[in-house]
């Protein structure tokens, strides 16, 4: 009889371990779709193939939002910052800076996890059912590296030394490299224009299969793109163990079970490093931990209220996390 009602028990924490988290995923994917309709909702400028140029792009807007972008109301600020940066009449610009590490002490990374448009892109892509999902990539621990490469090499220095006979410097990632601006500027812009289809060349092309590699590998990869090659994920992830949004482990109640990380889809062991620079907030150690020893505090609190009805349980709640991670990697 005991044994039976300990079964009982076991199961409605895995039936609540598993609301709770189906919860807070619907949350955070409703606050990105909100978002991205938010700052990249002009949708005359995809009906007209134009840009949106009126007030609010002086502003900058925290995720990766391409200026290009038809749809896009503000400024990205990576590419603010190249334009300052690149300019033959470099001034500090306080405002880009200032934006930057303001977001960065409040927020961190919860930007990338929730507010970032082609994060979103990331997250529903992985949803596409594969026959093997992957954690990593091979060489994961010096390919996260990459970021910090390019954010000195391709954000900052590049557009500072190398330019042209006026003494100009070019927006190097934006160029070369952002998917995001590709995805959402450079595709719609030339697919609804005939001569910037006729002035499309290797450039374009490039970008395009830089996409198409990231599209691929986040089919089978949890964000390949933030893990990587994100200089903006890696301005502020540095900011993570100080922002105000941050995470928190109780030590006195965590067992080190580490279903936190294999809940993890960026891999981190949460219970070792909750301040992790490569954490991107989401939320889900929150819901996964069976003990409820770990949580989010600051701006992302919402995360709590949104889905953790699943953080007390047993070790079958622990057992049904494990199990569940398991079958989504």
């Amino acid at each position: 009889m005991q044994n039976g009602a300990g079964r009982r028990q076991t199961e409605n924490n895995r039936s609540a371990g598993r609301g709770g988290k189906k919860k807070g995923n619907r949350l955070r994917l409703f606050v990105q779709l909100c978002f991205t309709a938010l700052t990249n909702g002009y949708a005359a400028g995809f009906a007209n193939t134009t840009i949106y140029a009126g007030d609010l792009k002086h502003f900058c807007v925290p995720g990766l939002s391409c200026y290009s972008c038809p749809g896009a109301f503000g400024a990205c600020p990576l590419g603010s910052l190249q334009a300052v940066l690149g300019s033959r009449n470099f001034n500090f610009s306080f405002y880009i800076v200032g934006f930057l590490m303001a977001v960065g002490a409040l927020m961190g990374r919860f930007v990338c996890g929730w507010l970032c448009p082609f994060g979103l892109v990331q997250d529903l892509l992985y949803r596409i059912p594969f026959v093997k999902k992957f954690r990593r990539l091979p060489g994961d621990r010096w390919l996260r590296y990459l970021k910090y490469v390019i954010l000195v090499g391709f954000v900052i220095v590049l557009p500072m030394t190398v330019v042209d006979i006026i003494g100009q410097g070019s927006p190097w990632f934006c160029k070369y490299i952002c998917p995001s601006g590709t995805l959402m500027a450079g595709i719609p812009l030339v697919a609804g224009d005939p001569g910037l289809q006729e002035a499309a060349g290797g450039l374009f092309l490039w970008k395009v299969a830089v996409l198409a590699v990231l599209v691929l590998l986040s089919v089978v990869v949890y964000r390949p793109f933030c893990r990587y090659l994100c200089p903006l994920g890696a301005m502020y992830g540095v900011f993570n163990p100080v922002s105000l949004c941050r995470l928190q482990v109780d030590r006195d109640i965590c067992t080190k079970c580490g279903v936190c990380q294999k809940t993890c889809g960026m891999d981190i062991p949460v219970w070792e490093k909750p301040a992790s620079v490569e954490c991107i907030r989401c939320g889900d150690c929150v819901k996964a931990c069976p003990h409820g020893a770990i949580r989010l505090t600051g701006p992302a609190d919402l995360i709590r209220r949104g889905g953790a009805v699943g953080n007390a349980g047993t070790s079958g709640a622990v057992e049904s996390s494990a199990d569940s991670v398991e079958d989504r990697h």
